[in-house]
């Protein structure tokens, strides 16, 4: 299948990496430029609740951050983003963004490519935490 201009190129950094939950057409090691991966998010839905949250992966301003980029042909792309909507966005903690990601592999790049980074003004926004904090969120939330 050739690549076509239609098609959708989304960047995982967490749990996108391993578990997409999307068909997908093809899929390359790559890095992003301008944000890099924190525990930077309260969990209020996948890893705790509001009154013992835990701590999950945001991409945050600044450095650069390596993850996985995958092709989702043109004709799944409006379901992809739905459904990548719908497991992202339940509080509404990321916001989309597009950015540019360069393969690893061969160094080809790909402007336009779908994210979701943490949104610092949401609540569950945690910010930069030490690691005792981190640490204990992690395990307990």
């Amino acid at each position: 299948m050739s690549d076509n201009c239609d098609d959708l190129w989304v960047f995982g950094y967490g749990s996108l990496m391993w578990r997409p939950g999307f068909d997908f057409v093809e899929r390359h090691q790559a890095r992003i430029a301008g944000y890099h991966r924190a525990f930077c998010v309260y969990s209020y839905h996948h890893r705790g609740t509001p009154e013992k949250p835990g701590l999950v992966l945001g991409l945050t301003r600044g450095g650069a951050c390596r993850g996985m980029l995958y092709r989702v042909d043109a004709t799944k792309a409006e379901d992809t983003v739905a459904y990548l909507r719908e497991r992202e966005q339940v509080t509404l903690v990321y916001r989309e963004a597009r950015v540019t990601a360069v393969r690893v592999d061969d160094k080809a790049r790909h402007q336009n490519v779908l994210t979701y980074v943490a949104e610092p003004d949401h609540e569950q926004y945690a910010g930069r935490l030490d690691a005792g904090t981190q640490a204990e969120l992690i395990a307990f939330g």
